[in-house]
């Protein structure tokens, strides 16, 4: 229904059926900040994402200048998946994207679902602490040309207002959590100038409003479709003209109202395989597409009717059949940055069911003839527990579609009792797709789709999803192997760090390491603190390159060989040097950083090399806190003749002395040294003791990251008084 309007344009909006008054105060800021956006940017369509009740997911709130149902595909958006909506609510940063090509190298999953030229610019939606969602716009593209600071701001001062506003509502007690469907924000009234040139053309033209509604219709338009204009004047396109509403054409609308580009496409008049042919031709404007018919001759290649999805076959409407079609290319570039078993499946999750409109997902893996229960969503709790580890010879639904490798279709849970009698259910109501999980003939496992309510699997529909359970077998068959590799590299690592450190009299250490959560998890990260005949400490951190068993394994053979010089007696530059030939000789194509630290405990002298590794801190015993200058040499591994200069430092009583990897300040698109400065405030903000929570609080930030894609060491050295206290500033 139309919202009457109430003074500004953008109060004018189709509103949800459960709209109340909070709703309709909240829709009204929101679309008031998104027609603003636009126009203030020079775009062509924008809206607003927002936080729902789900955890991690974004739901498209309100949208102007584009038809919703053409773009159903993108109304959800999870915060971790590698779209430029999710990154700017996730990293509370700007993200521009000038053209398709810039979007290209840096979001292909969204560009693999809208191929087409233009340009975006997203904002977080942020109030203090507060963070609401995202506001975005589409506009032209520019090659080659950056988004301008003017725009920047901007876009900003327009995401700034509309924070603002959404805070003021959730300080009134109005919650700011969407729910259903985006709301529709109309484009201004258009003026339908030289109707009467128009109407003598014996060419059909209609013309649609960027929400896809028609404005004005000709009389050979009304003629050719059979509906007066009173009829069709305000109806979408696609309702107005449903042949013209079938998944093999809407692309081009897509494309028209993304790229501003004219398309034209042939289509068949109706439905029917004896229907006449017509070109349709899509022009685009900043109100609007005219849309013209005209009479055609066949196509070489005429797709017949059957080839496409009828209404209310499986998926329903046109643009749900367009998403499935979609989620193929989307689902794959997903999968190629999923590396366990978990991501893989989280990734089905976020894709797969959004997709289908599916509510419940199961999957199964397969080891030594038992199917075990690997990941459940939707389903009751404790439910899905009985029929975990269940052999192959049972005659279960998701046993025999693995041992038959035919996928299993039924449309209501009726037929699914019906052909497994005595089988337990968790619903009485809904639909279930098994799938199998077969990689390269090789078995996986197998997949559950469930569904709240009956409902129909088309032709089209079953073969995507036997296609998608291919990709998903592949990519967990990869999985298990890197599941399997990491859990040896994890054990390695473990057997390899020291499992106590030396204790010693006038100094304290402390060790800390966390293991990536991304990819393989374990690097080649370690530290060591290493007594020397003289009384001396050895106080040893290093970095090798790389992730898995090789690294570990790397990283086990220099910790032994810094151990063996140091207990020769070597100084610290004949150290580093003599483990930088050592490695060059084991791998000439690995390398590694290392930062090697030779202390007398008593005096607190001691002389530092570097071997390309970050620069250590030192806390003094008033508080303050340095990154130490010292000279060093280029990474292990790469020059043979490489030499490494000595520093000569001194730690006072009540010092700190942090060495560390690059892992704990290194930040995806930041410079490392706002990380290492982060870090040496941190430091200094830390009481000198005891010096295991100073070591728990500089890692604390980077053990709660769920997103961290390399491994961390920390080693703290504290000289003390003699007594183990480190004396109070």
């Amino acid at each position: 229904m139309q919202r009457p309007a109430s003074g500004a344009h953008a109060d004018c909006v189709t509103a949800r059926p459960d709209s109340g008054p909070a709703t309709d105060a909240t829709v009204r800021v929101l679309a008031r900040a998104c027609v603003d956006a636009v126009q203030a940017v020079g775009g062509f369509a924008g809206g607003v994402y927002l936080r729902s009740g789900a955890e991690g997911l974004l739901l498209l709130a309100v949208m102007t200048g584009l038809p919703g149902r053409l773009f159903r595909p993108w109304w959800r958006m999870h915060v971790n998946r590698p779209y430029p909506v999710a990154e700017a609510y996730r990293s509370g940063q700007s993200v521009h994207l000038p053209d398709a090509e810039s979007a290209m190298r840096r979001f292909p999953q969204l560009m693999a679902g809208l191929p087409f030229p233009f340009g975006s610019l997203y904002e977080p939606v942020m109030a203090g602490a507060q963070r609401f969602g995202v506001l975005f716009v589409l506009r032209p593209a520019t090659p080659g040309a950056p988004v301008g600071a003017a725009d920047r701001e901007r876009l900003r001062k327009a995401a700034d207002g509309l924070a603002e506003g959404l805070a003021a509502l959730t300080t009134a007690g109005r919650p700011v959590l969407w729910t259903g469907d985006p709301v529709g924000v109309p484009p201004p009234a258009t003026a339908q100038g030289a109707r009467e040139a128009v109407e003598r053309l014996t060419l059909a033209v209609l013309s649609v409003d960027r929400e896809g509604r028609i404005r004005y219709v000709n009389h050979s338009a009304a003629g050719l479709l059979g509906l007066g204009a009173p009829e069709l004047r305000g109806r979408l396109l696609w309702e107005a003209v449903p042949w013209l509403g079938q998944p093999a054409y809407e692309d081009h609308f897509r494309g028209v109202f993304m790229s501003g580009e004219p398309v034209r496409f042939p289509a068949r008049l109706g439905r029917q395989q004896d229907s006449g042919w017509v070109t349709v031709d899509l022009y685009p404007g900043v109100d609007g597409v005219t849309v013209t018919i005209d009479a055609a001759e066949p196509p070489g290649y005429a797709p017949e009717p059957g080839s496409v999805v009828r209404p209310g076959a499986g998926l329903g409407s046109p643009a749900d059949r367009a998403s499935a079609l979609y989620r193929p290319v989307s689902l794959a570039i997903a999968l190629t940055e999923a590396v366990t078993a978990r991501q893989v499946s989280a990734v089905v999750t976020q894709e797969l069911l959004p997709a289908f409109g599916g509510r419940q997902l199961a999957i199964y893996l397969l080891s030594e003839r038992h199917l075990h229960l690997a990941w459940e969503t939707g389903f009751p709790q404790g439910f899905l527990d009985r029929f975990d580890g269940v052999a192959l010879d049972v005659r279960l639904p998701g046993v025999e579609t693995l041992t038959t490798g035919r996928p299993m279709f039924f449309e209501s849970m009726e037929h699914l009792a019906s052909a497994y009698p005595g089988i337990p259910l968790d619903a009485h109501v809904g639909a279930r797709a098994f799938l199998p999980l077969i990689a390269s003939g090789r078995p996986v496992g197998s997949c559950i789709l469930g569904f709240d309510a009956p409902r129909g699997f088309s032709p089209e529909e079953r073969t995507v999803l036997t296609a998608l359970a291919g990709l998903i077998a592949q990519a967990l068959e990869r999985a298990q192997r890197y599941d399997t590799e990491a859990a040896l590299a994890r054990g390695l690592q473990a057997a390899l760090l020291p499992h106590r450190l030396p204790v010693r009299e006038h100094v304290e250490t402390v060790g800390r390491y966390l293991p990536g959560t991304q990819g393989m998890d374990v690097g080649g990260d370690w530290y060591d603190v290493v007594e020397t005949g003289g009384g001396l400490l050895a106080l040893v951190i290093g970095d090798v390159q790389g992730h898995g068993v090789a690294a570990a394994a790397t990283m086990g053979q220099l910790r032994s060989a810094v151990r063996a010089f140091t207990l020769g007696g070597s100084p610290p530059e004949q150290v580093m040097a003599g483990t930088n030939r050592l490695l060059i000789g084991l791998d000439p194509g690995q390398f590694a950083s290392c930062c090697y630290v030779l202390l007398d405990p008593v005096s607190g002298l001691a002389r530092a090399v570097r071997a390309g590794h970050p620069q250590p801190l030192l806390r003094h015993a008033d508080g303050r806190a340095e990154v130490l200058d010292l000279p060093g040499g280029v990474v292990l591994g790469i020059d043979l003749g490489a030499t490494y200069p000595v520093t000569d430092l001194r730690l006072a009583p009540g010092s700190v002395l942090a060495l560390y990897t690059d892992g704990l300040v290194e930040e995806a698109g930041k410079d490392i040294d706002v990380g290492v400065e982060r870090l040496r405030a941190a430091l200094a903000s830390a009481r000198p003791s005891p010096l295991t929570e100073t070591a728990d609080r500089l890692i604390g930030g980077a053990g709660d990251s769920s997103e961290r894609p390399d491994d961390i060491a920390l080693l703290l050295a504290s000289r003390t008084d003699g007594r183990g206290a480190v004396p109070k500033t």
